[in-house]
């Protein structure tokens, strides 16, 4: 069973060839039996999935359930869950067992959804390997002694690995269609504000987004039909109708207008991903799209302005986590200050600390005006070079990441090193764009990403894009090697 798609997982469970409860104890059998290779969850939710997946099974058997009713997911582990702890993968939060669900996760819920657990992720979502949490790192499926990517390595893994047949994940920069590019998956990130953040423990408020890890873009068309809402509890979430994303998929691409950045084809980028992202390109004039250069003269600022932004966000939404309220508390405080220092030294990863301090510092009285309020000034100009690319094109197209998975601990002792792996994906978060990762191609028999990039609310031509090109490739397809 595990070697379908979510797509014809639904299909198979309308049609009576099996029950949720057998396809759900599949899976879990399979995260018993593989998953200490792996470590891609924290949490595994067996009881209640069991529970989910017969209350779906009597939804089937009446006729009327909807298309996700009765499909096993999995959960990242910074989407709130009544009753099953969520510890955003730290040390901070290793006891937090929230109150409430998170709307996206009550979303699938009532569409019959199956949730098999939560998974694993750097601590408060920042990294971009899954070295910094607090449960130990994940292990990429493709190869075990390489990253998975970050900050959503738990759940490419999960799916890379067949435990599970698709996951949430979020994205501030990149934290989604990384790790898709590095596990061979389908990841996607809609655009600011499509899928309510509500219930989700924010890293960046105005960059994180919810997004989907699946095999196929038709798989994350039938997540994004149910995660897609308008909340009014979610301020940021925008009153805009949600579309059938699986409608469009089968349309023509001749007269698609693809642009190509001229600064994401520079130094830095791998040569054999440069190669697998041409012949990507080749795939798609031959399907009729044309092909242009554009430029977006502002992309080499994305980083920078990223790391001024990201951790000054960061600073501000986790002064929250003190030892007071809940979360961790160190042991015998001799006063509240010391309650405080302790709590959040003890509690807290060196990696968050890092951004913490950092944003911090550009937050302050002194430094304000010279850091984050002209970070937020050349935010603008990179979302206006966005804006006027596409006066002149339909998509974006470009490598994901600049090389295929690296080592566990290559890069964990060289922070600047790390950051660049997100060079080509920190824009579009920054810019509010939706953008999805597709596999096209093996390197050093690694995969790596196509990522294409939409103008606002163009998660539908996007998703029809990405599956044209699936329905003339194979490398969605593809599975890591000695995995049964």
């Amino acid at each position: 069973m595990h070697d379908q798609t979510m797509a014809q997982l639904a299909q198979a469970l309308q049609r009576g060839d099996f029950s949720s409860v057998e396809l759900t104890r599949h899976y879990l059998d399979r995260i018993q039996r593989l998953d200490s290779t792996y470590n891609s969850f924290i949490t595994v939710t067996e009881t209640q999935a069991l529970q989910q997946a017969a209350e779906a099974d009597r939804r089937l058997a009446q006729g009327d359930a909807p298309a996700l009713c009765g499909i096993p997911l999995a959960h990242k582990d910074l989407f709130c869950t009544d009753g099953v702890r969520t510890s955003c993968g730290s040390k901070m939060l290793d006891n937090f067992v929230p109150p409430y669900s998170a709307t996206l996760v009550n979303n699938l819920q009532t569409a019959g959804a199956v949730m098999l657990g939560k998974t694993n992720m750097d601590e408060f979502a920042m990294g971009s390997s899954n070295e910094t949490s607090y449960y130990g790192p994940v292990k990429n499926p493709w190869a075990v002694d390489c990253v998975p990517g970050g900050s959503s390595g738990g759940s490419a893994a999960a799916v890379a690995a067949r435990l599970t047949p698709g996951a949430t994940a979020s994205d501030t920069g990149g934290s989604i269609r990384q790790p898709a590019a590095l596990c061979g998956l389908t990841g996607l990130k809609p655009t600011y504000g499509r899928v309510s953040r509500w219930g989700m423990i924010a890293f960046a408020s105005s960059l994180d987004q919810a997004g989907t890890l699946t095999r196929t873009a038709e798989d994350s068309a039938l997540l994004l039909n149910t995660m897609a809402s308008f909340d009014p509890k979610d301020s940021t979430s925008v009153d805009q109708p949600v579309e059938d994303y699986t409608a469009q998929l089968s349309q023509p691409l001749r007269g698609l207008k693809i642009g190509l950045p001229k600064e994401y084809f520079g130094p830095g980028l791998h040569p054999e991903t440069a190669a697998a992202v041409d012949a990507a390109v080749k795939v798609y004039t031959d399907l009729g799209a044309s092909v242009q250069e554009i430029s977006l003269p502002h992309s080499h600022l994305a980083v920078p302005v990223y790391y001024v932004i990201g951790p000054a966000e960061c600073s501000a939404n986790l002064s929250r986590f003190d030892g007071v309220r809940y979360g961790y508390r160190c042991d015998d405080p001799a006063d509240l200050m010391d309650l405080y220092q302790r709590s959040r030294s003890e509690g807290f990863g060196e990696e968050v600390k890092r951004r913490i301090l950092v944003g911090t510092y550009a937050l302050s009285a002194g430094f304000y005006d010279a850091y984050y309020s002209k970070a937020q000034k050349v935010r603008r100009l990179i979302q206006q070079d966005f804006i006027d690319a596409f006066k002149q094109v339909d998509v974006i197209m470009g490598p994901t990441s600049p090389s295929p998975a690296f080592a566990l601990g290559a890069k964990s002792q060289d922070p600047v090193a790390m950051y660049l792996e997100d060079i080509y994906t920190i824009a579009t978060n920054l810019a509010g764009l939706p953008a999805l990762s597709v596999p096209c191609g093996l390197v050093d028999n690694k995969p790596v990403g196509l990522q294409i990039i939409g103008n606002y609310f163009a998660e539908a031509r996007l998703l029809n894009v990405a599956h044209q090109f699936q329905q003339e490739t194979d490398f969605h397809a593809r599975t890591a090697p000695g995995i049964d």
